[in-house]
């Protein structure tokens, strides 16, 4: 009888323990990073914007003396996507497959005109130590083709995604601008798990929370249904038509993709405003867009003369 109560007793010692360590007290989240927000901020340097380095510039570039794998980085969707180190000891994203390209390019003209952007580079053929075998375009020395580097600031702080049916910005021409910038670039994966929201604690207005694009590899390929629509193809970018016309002061987009109830309200003068911006690039700073993402001299060309194709439709607008 003795030894039944003395198992008992520890029988009940180990159940309210586990119940203890089950209903232990989570600690409190930390709170979110206060700041302003901003989608867009005046280009007053447009003319002179380097699309060949994009919004990191020279100095950002990755330190390819040495790169070395992390870990595979979740949530890459189509893409294989690792975090790695370079050389001096900065992390970054690298971005395998088709995405590398279009992305490269579709950010730095989306930076071009003031809207808050991910800093990247593509590196043509890097070799990425500890790194497993990938299914993908490889290069010399056992290197990797086309890979997209995407920073990862020690100051930056990922948050949470921002949403396309609700934001501080909705219905701004800032806004409509953006959603017929990625009909331009025919953008067709528009869903809220590529925006993010990032905090900058260091800003031009102080503290800020950047609404941003996170994943623009979607782009210079053509719109259309599940097996119709294309990723990083020229020539369907080239060939694919952008605007049908004006009905009722509002433009009608030839998109069809994700979300394509957002461009039914865009009007003809907010859609004149993103082409009044972008008219202000020349030709040599859109052909530096593609030429960074290593696109041949004559895809640089075909796109070149599409974007400049699809600008010149947006001025030429009218009610």
């Amino acid at each position: 009888m003795g030894k039944r109560i003395i198992l008992a007793i520890v029988l009940l010692s180990v159940s309210t323990s586990g119940f203890a360590q089950k209903t232990k007290k989570k600690k409190p989240n930390k709170p979110r990073p206060q700041g302003t927000e901003v989608l867009w901020r005046e280009p007053v340097d447009i003319g002179s914007r380097d699309l060949f380095n994009g919004p990191g510039g020279e100095s950002m570039k990755p330190d390819l003396s040495r790169v070395t794998f992390i870990r595979d980085q979740a949530g890459g969707g189509y893409s294989i996507n690792y975090r790695v180190r370079d050389g001096s000891g900065n992390i970054w994203v690298a971005k395998l497959r088709s995405e590398a390209q279009p992305e490269t390019a579709a950010v730095r003209l989306t930076w071009a005109i003031g809207y808050m952007t991910e800093i990247n580079y593509l590196v043509p053929c890097v070799k990425i130590e500890g790194a497993p075998s990938s299914n993908v375009k490889r290069c010399e020395g056992n290197g990797f083709a086309n890979v997209k580097f995407e920073a990862r600031p020690k100051h930056v702080k990922r948050l949470e995604n921002w949403h396309w049916a609700s934001n501080p910005f909705s219905g701004t021409k800032e806004f409509q601008g953006m959603i017929a910038l990625m009909s331009l670039m025919n953008n067709w994966d528009l869903k809220d798990d590529n925006n993010k929201i990032i905090f900058v604690p260091q800003g031009p207005s102080g503290p800020e929370l950047q609404y941003i694009l996170s994943d623009l590899g979607a782009t210079f390929g053509k719109t259309g249904g599940l097996l119709s629509r294309t990723r990083n193809k020229p020539e369907d970018f080239a060939n694919s038509k952008f605007i049908e016309g004006v009905q009722g002061g509002r433009v009608r987009f030839s998109y069809s993709g994700k979300n394509s109830g957002l461009f039914s309200n865009i009007t003809v003068e907010q859609a004149k405003w993103l082409g009044g911006w972008l008219a202000r690039l020349s030709d040599k700073q859109i052909s530096d867009a593609f030429r960074a993402a290593n696109y041949t001299p004559d895809e640089v060309q075909l796109l070149t003369r599409a974007v400049r194709a699809r600008i010149n439709q947006l001025i030429a607008l009218r009610n």
